[in-house]
């Protein structure tokens, strides 16, 4: 039985603080917004169902200058309409008039948006302001076909996307050019990298240049001429870390069993006793027959058998490993299955044996 396992290495590598660490405040926002998808092929909500996707037409078409009395709506059925969500990320520094990618889902219970339209829908961002507008034709990557009650389909045809759907309206301000320092916030907060990040940048710029507030802050002296400033993040963003000492972490997916762990796992020696039960239920009819003329009827019951079977459990002792691949040798010999492993590592860390912090996701 091998190991469920992956490792990953980090000896004794450099990476650039850009992998390591971001400008803090320069980040991207999320947009969303309510729309109407049109000319669908007889695949869109069902509006006795969906009464959000008629007042959405019936708000449209208000805004076009077209008034629909209650009895109109009454007797609408729009089987070319869908009400949808549409969402987008604005990057930072976006302006006006640029471009965004944006992903159509279906709202309600249209069966397909495959071939339809997305008429113009603002997005907005968390404070309630409209950023973009979007609009244009779906891809849908995926295709359907049902008669005789029978359907087949590949893909999802709920959901598309539109490249380049979205024109931005307005820009976000950035606090970049604020002030006469920016913040490093590091991706893991780490004291031995915020201490590394700042002193590669002290080596390169000078010493006091940079400091690190704490484990995940590192505070920068940089230029107040806005060209300068971009020159000097330019060039800093590039500076090699050296990475070589990482916190000692182990992944475990409860739900696939699978198990990643770091190079700086090292494990203790430790005694396992592991052993595995089994318990199997099954069942027969069992049939009560009358006797003749008892004016008595068949009865039909079932006979419960219940297994238990417990394989003979042997103790294992682990030696002590220093070496990743030591480690994956001496879980290995266990012949445990991945699910089993997820309980034993718990175990081992219980006991004092692994070092190592668990995380479980």
């Amino acid at each position: 039985m091998a190991l469920s396992m992956a490792f990953a290495p980090v000896a004794h590598s450099a990476t650039r603080i850009k992998e390591v660490a971001a400008i803090e405040g320069v980040r991207s926002n999320q947009l969303t917004g309510f729309g109407l998808v049109i000319g669908l092929d007889g695949t869109g909500d069902q509006t006795t169902q969906m009464p959000y996707t008629t007042q959405g037409l019936k708000n449209y078409m208000e805004q076009l200058g077209l008034t629909l009395t209650p009895a109109s709506l009454t007797q609408l059925q729009m089987k070319n309409v869908a009400a949808v969500l549409v969402t987008a990320q604005l990057p930072a520094f976006a302006r006006p008039g640029q471009m965004l990618d944006i992903n159509v889902s279906s709202l309600g219970n249209a069966k397909s948006l495959k071939g339809g339209t997305l008429i113009a829908t603002p997005l907005k961002g968390a404070d309630g302001e409209v950023y973009a507008m979007a609009q244009g034709n779906l891809i849908v990557a995926g295709a359907g076909a049902s008669a005789g009650g029978s359907k087949v389909q590949v893909n999802h045809l709920s959901a598309g996307r539109i490249p380049d759907g979205a024109q931005v309206e307005r820009s976000v301000a950035t606090s970049l050019q604020d002030g006469p320092t920016i913040n490093l916030s590091l991706n893991a907060s780490d004291f031995q990298t915020a201490r590394k990040v700042a002193q590669a940048v002290n080596n390169r710029f000078g010493p006091g240049v940079a400091q690190a507030l704490d484990g995940r802050t590192v505070q920068v002296k940089a230029p107040t001429n806005p060209n300068e400033r971009v020159s000097f993040i330019a060039d800093m963003e590039e500076l090699p870390v050296d990475n070589s000492i990482a916190a000692a972490k182990i992944i475990i997916n409860s739900r696939t069993g699978s198990i990643v762990m770091n190079q700086a796992v090292t494990l203790g020696a430790c005694a396992i006793a592991h052993g595995n039960l089994s318990v199997s239920v099954s069942s027969s009819p069992v049939i009560s027959q009358p006797n003749p003329l008892s004016g008595g009827q068949t009865v039909v019951g079932e006979k419960a058998n219940i297994e238990i079977k417990q394989d003979a459990g042997k103790l294992i002792q682990l030696p002590q490993a220093a070496q990743l691949t030591d480690v994956v040798k001496a879980l290995n010999s266990l012949g445990a299955t991945p699910q089993d492993l997820l309980a034993i590592l718990q175990a081992i860390k219980s006991a004092g044996a692994l070092n190592a912090e668990l995380e479980v996701i």
